[in-house]
């Protein structure tokens, strides 16, 4: 099939790898038009002044700092020529409004930024007469700051705090803090006075090089975590599943237990308020112990049914270590994705920033200084930045999960590992970018439709929280609910799809669809996976976290400079969690695609000659075995598998 085709390939034989086509074109197109709306946008931005305006900053009359200007309609003190007057100075810089994220004072253009404090209106004057720099309004004259009685209104607040050293684009910022405690108190609940956050700061800034150490020993770590289950996933496995029986069965039994005590208790002679306290008590103690045992009974059920199931996930465990130790690069393969979401994320707020300052000049009635607003169609501008924000965040994610998918089943589905590409991610990158970007976009944009509406009811949930009945508060929450789970069901959905078009080439569809079959077929290995697998990788991470806890309390106990650790201790138990979360992500993401592999590699193999398995010893292991215990099987699920069945993608 060519490049700008949609028609079904002709029918051939079962050769992964082997052939490739691009796929999905109209949605590349589609995705890179987006994209051309994107950069429009930022370019409307910075050819209407606005980068200027944000990078060198302006008055509260239109004028940007450090250039002329042209009048504006009805504003007498615009049009100024403020080339002189590079910086921005606040007369009340420190009146914030924390809704609107703007300082509520009026703004003034000056050539030097106050370098001591000024306590008085003759200090102000005597800083204006000895630099040229004026800090009150301009319609007022220096002579005018102690005479004027509008000196309260259109010169700064006295005392004028001492500005930085080095002016924060081209901003006058107060070099004492001090003036913003209050919005630090507002936005930090637990500090109850300016002593409590320095010291939590101190803290901080005291044990940077612990932190540091901390934070290398949470990433050492998480590596020794993955070569532990690569070796050892058989014994973890087990014995995790044991403790969650013994668990489900001791505490059904301390529960019946205490249900039979309190029953007994009951016969003897009571008042009658602690007679009702103890009847309740029985009748609840009842109830709990009911969902107790149905509870266990479905998990024994369950376990008992995916005994076997088991297997397959220590194998494919066992496996997915043998990825990483060939594909080592795999392992710092989100920070590669991090790097490129945090650029996407720069460039995005900068262009956000810039649309704050875009448009046409506008008076505030209210306060009598200059807005600009963007009207007519350009105002919905920022709307579709926030699309691109999600839409292209997604495509990026996902074409890290495509860049894994190619890598696995490229090793996968190479009988002879010597014959690897000698970089099989950058392989497989290049596969991506040559073929299946438009799968990666139209992937990415499901997502977003899914996403979007939740993030609208969110913001609706939250601005309505406190108004709306109890009704419409839980409608809205379960609606947010739903849009997650249908969100995060697409998202498994969409991974497996990847992993099918770098198998067989096909479009997003036709790999959604095939690969929705394969799991629908193999739902109780999938349940089996996703659950023994899944629980074992949380408890990694959990593990990985206590460790580095652990260790930092006692490092950090040693310290005699500060008392208050705690915030040192979250630092590091955060970014433990998320190197964890990152590493065994990715370990978690090779486990998903070679249970694909294995699946579709059983689908059409049997291992009959010119229909050899690809899977790896281990997984040829447990089909053996699967094999020797079919006849046996009640279900014969996986006996079944292994015959030979017809060609599941009849390309």
């Amino acid at each position: 099939m060519g490049c700008c085709g949609s028609a079904e390939r002709p029918k051939r034989e079962w050769r992964p790898l082997e052939e490739r086509s691009c796929t999905d074109i109209p949605w590349l197109i589609v995705f890179l038009l987006f994209c051309f709306g994107m950069m429009f946008i930022c370019g409307f931005a910075i050819a209407t002044g606005a980068a200027s305006r944000l990078v060198s900053g302006y008055d509260s009359f239109g004028n940007t700092c450090g250039k002329s200007n042209s009048p504006i309609a009805g504003i007498p003190l615009s049009g100024r020529d403020q080339t002189k007057n590079k910086y921005v100075f606040f007369l009340d810089p420190c009146n914030i409004d924390l809704v609107h994220r703007k300082i509520k004072s009026m703004a003034l253009c000056v050539s030097k930024c106050p370098d001591v404090p000024l306590i008085s209106p003759e200090s102000l004057k005597n800083f204006a007469e000895q630099n040229g720099s004026l800090l009150c309004s301009y319609d007022l004259s220096p002579d005018q700051y102690t005479t004027s009685p509008e000196k309260a209104t259109k010169c700064p607040k006295l005392p004028v705090p001492k500005s930085s050293s080095l002016p924060i684009f081209h901003r006058c910022a107060p070099s004492d803090v001090a003036c913003y405690s209050k919005f630090a108190e507002a936005l930090i609940t637990f500090v109850s006075d300016d002593s409590t956050l320095h010291r939590l700061i101190a803290g901080v800034m005291t044990s940077k090089e612990i932190i540091v150490g901390l934070c290398l020993l949470a990433l050492v770590l998480s590596f020794i975590l993955m070569l532990v289950i690569r070796y050892i996933s058989a014994v973890l496995v087990w014995i995790l599943t044991g403790v969650v029986i013994l668990g489900s069965l001791g505490g059904t039994g301390v529960l019946w237990w205490l249900y039979a005590d309190h029953q007994n208790a009951l016969n003897k002679t009571l008042g009658p308020n602690e007679l009702q306290v103890a009847q309740d008590n029985v009748r609840a103690l009842l109830i709990y112990a009911i969902v107790a045992t149905v509870f266990t009974v479905i998990l024994l059920l369950l376990v008992f049914i995916m005994r076997k199931r088991v297997a397959l996930t220590i194998a494919l465990f066992h496996v997915a270590g043998k990825v990483f130790i060939h594909l080592p690069l795999l392992a710092v393969q989100p920070l590669w994705t991090f790097l490129a979401l945090m650029c996407f994320w720069v460039y995005w707020v900068m262009v956000l920033l810039f649309l704050g300052t875009a448009g046409n000049p506008v008076k505030n009635n209210q306060t009598g200084f200059v807005e600009f607003h963007m009207s007519g169609p350009l105002q919905y501008t920022t709307w579709y930045h926030i699309v691109g924000l999600i839409w292209i965040s997604e495509f990026i994610l996902a074409c890290q999960q495509m860049t894994v998918a190619g890598a696995v089943v490229t090793y996968y589905f190479t009988r002879d590992k010597s014959k690897m590409p000698a970089t099989p991610i950058l392989t497989s990158l290049f596969r991506l970018v040559r073929y299946h970007l438009g799968t990666v976009a139209k992937g990415s944009f499901i997502i977003t439709l899914v996403k979007i509406p939740r993030l609208i009811l969110m913001y609706i949930h939250n601005q309505l929280k406190g108004k709306e009945n109890a009704i419409a508060r839980c409608l809205l929450k379960a609606c947010i609910c739903c849009l997650w789970c249908l969100e995060k069901c697409l998202s498994y959905l969409n991974q497996n799809a990847y992993t099918a078009t770098a198998i067989n080439s096909t479009s997003f569809c036709t790999s959604a669809r095939d690969a929705f079959l394969i799991l629908v077929e193999n739902a109780l290995r999938v349940a089996a996976i996703n659950t023994v697998g899944d629980f074992i990788l949380f408890m990694g991470k959990i593990l990985v976290v206590s460790c580095t806890a652990f260790v930092g309390v006692l490092t950090l106990n040693y310290q005699r400079a500060y008392t208050v650790w705690v915030v040192p201790l979250i630092i590091v138990c955060v970014f433990a969690f998320l190197v964890a979360h990152c590493f065994l992500s990715i370990f978690e993401n090779v486990v998903d695609v070679l249970f694909l592999c294995f699946a579709i590699d059983t689908k059409h193999n049997d291992g009959s000659p010119g229909r050899e398995f690809y899977m790896d010893k281990a997984l040829m292991e447990f089909v053996e075995s699967s094999r020797k215990a079919g006849p046996s099987r009640s279900d014969g699920a996986d006996s079944k598998e292994m015959r030979p069945m017809s060609r599941l993608w009849g390309q």
